[in-house]
């Protein structure tokens, strides 16, 4: 490894904690191709059980959710439409919340991320949560993998200067839980995904 994963216990915090602890950390994914790395700069927090937008909600268990219910730290990605999005597991055990990353910074294998994301402007490589996957090479065989000891891993960064906490994005049919201001992002930093014009504030 490259950088010194972040230890086990970085992630035993609450996870609207360690969604905003996130930002700014590096995310890096390495393989024989190379390795590929960026600033995490907007994450959302899904909290489990009580969250009717959590894949989680009302203690639902699945094949696909059973990693939600392990110990902090592990990884959780799923299939939306064609695009593989990458979660932290973030509740202890049997408490299934997990956080969303959705968008990062470019670092590392600069040219690897533009063979992967051939479009035309640079901030589009990685400035959303299926986006950044693509860009990184991180896919459904990193399901289940811990944080701490694979070749998908969380380093230290930087500290930001300021975050902003909205609402998710992409919820609209779950009720009350759209409004909930559980998304959190770098201020001014140009690689978070679209705005939307919805209330927000400064934290």
């Amino acid at each position: 490894m490259i950088y010194r994963p972040l230890p086990i216990e970085f992630y035993q915090q609450p996870t609207q904690e360690l969604a905003k602890t996130l930002l700014g950390c590096l995310l890096v994914k390495e393989s024989p191709e190379g390795t590929t790395s960026g600033y995490i700069v907007e994450t959302e927090a899904y909290m489990g059980a009580e969250d009717r937008a959590a894949h989680s909600y009302g203690n639902r268990r699945t094949k696909r959710t059973e990693i939600m219910f392990s110990s902090a730290g592990h990884v959780y990605t799923f299939l939306m439409h064609t695009h593989t999005l990458v979660n932290v597991v973030s509740g202890p055990e049997n408490v299934p919340e997990a956080i969303l990353i959705r968008a990062v910074q470019p670092l590392d294998g600069l040219q690897l991320i533009e063979s992967r994301r051939n479009v035309q402007r640079e901030i589009d490589r990685t400035n959303g949560p299926g986006k950044l996957t693509e860009a990184l090479d991180i896919t459904h065989e990193d399901y289940g993998r811990m944080f701490t000891e694979s070749p998908l891993y969380i380093a230290s960064g930087f500290k930001p200067k300021r975050i902003i906490a909205g609402p998710r994005v992409g919820i609209e049919n779950t009720g009350e839980a759209r409004f909930y201001p559980w998304r959190y992002w770098i201020s001014g930093n140009p690689y978070v995904s679209k705005t939307r014009k919805r209330k927000r504030k400064i934290i």
